[in-house]
């Protein structure tokens, strides 16, 4: 796991290049802000955002009130209560997308691409869900039903996340993948979910992508080469990935009571994990045939 004092410079270093060109960008823009003056920065929230889904907590207030305010009260002196702070969080949303796409890895050829539920209320209490009303919407896994959204992820052979979007939860798996693989190269791999003819051919003629999906039991076999078969049986690394968004990151909760929130809450616990320095990947070392 990432020191503070390691994670509080890297965030710092990014807000100090990053904040001048934002205010500049909304000032040509015609948008003026009252800037009132606050008592952390804003390096200083986000290090505190990521940092709760790098620790046990599974209570953000919990995690502020009992260990924040108690153990790091000397690395934040100007903390303020937990609703002031709690308050300040939807402006770190743009911040905190920007320096999530700096920390994704390098597209190397081989990627995999998945989807996973993330629900936002248990599905008893559906109708009277407000919350997230005209957002999320009722989507259907392999498990079961659920209300909320899809999160569409596309990661590398060594772990690292390449890109990613959110959907409605009734949402079909293949309708993103264009758009989620505009900058990658080389050959992908998938499930059953994202079988099609059509959207292989137009990734193969458009981005030059090798598309690989795992063929339903109704459909027959086809010829594939011993490489692509091997790799296509090593997909499970991205759902071990998704694993550890959801139980270590902690990305999923119902707790939540604003959009805004919900969607720095899924950022911050991807940018956790990016900054995780152990991460699954496969150990692909092939066996080249000898020189002529």
């Amino acid at each position: 796991m990432t020191s503070l004092e390691e994670l509080f410079c890297q965030i710092d270093d990014f807000c100090q290049s990053f904040e001048p060109r934002w205010q500049a960008s909304l000032v040509s823009n015609g948008v003026k802000h009252r800037q009132r003056s606050r008592a952390l920065s804003l390096s200083e929230v986000m290090t505190i955002l990521v940092s709760f889904h790098q620790q046990s907590y599974r209570n953000f207030k919990h995690f502020y009130e009992k260990h924040v305010c108690l153990y790091w009260h000397s690395a934040f002196p100007g903390l303020p209560s937990y609703q002031r702070f709690v308050d300040w969080i939807p402006s770190s949303l743009m911040p905190l997308c920007v320096y999530l796409k700096q920390c994704f890895g390098q597209c190397s050829g081989i990627s995999f691409i998945d989807s996973t539920s993330l629900k936002v209320c248990h599905n008893r209490r559906i109708r009277g869900h407000r919350v997230f009303d005209q957002l999320a919407a009722r989507g259907k896994t392999s498990v079961d039903w659920f209300f909320g959204f899809k999160l569409h992820v596309v990661v590398n052979e060594h772990g690292e996340l390449l890109n990613f979007t959110l959907t409605p939860g009734n949402t079909d798996d293949r309708q993103p993948v264009r758009e989620l693989l505009k900058d990658a190269f080389g050959k992908v791999f998938a499930d059953r979910g994202y079988v099609s003819k059509k959207l292989a051919k137009q990734l193969f003629e458009d981005f030059g992508i090798t598309f690989f999906a795992k063929p339903k039991r109704n459909m027959k076999n086809q010829l594939m080469r011993l490489t692509d078969k091997l790799l296509s049986r090593k997909r499970s690394i991205i759902e071990t990935i998704i694993d550890q968004f959801k139980n270590i990151s902690q990305i999923e909760h119902s707790r939540h009571r604003s959009p805004t929130n919900f969607l720095v809450n899924v950022v911050c616990g991807l940018i956790a994990y990016c900054h995780q320095p152990k991460k699954p990947s496969l150990q692909i070392d092939w066996a080249l045939p000898p020189a002529a």
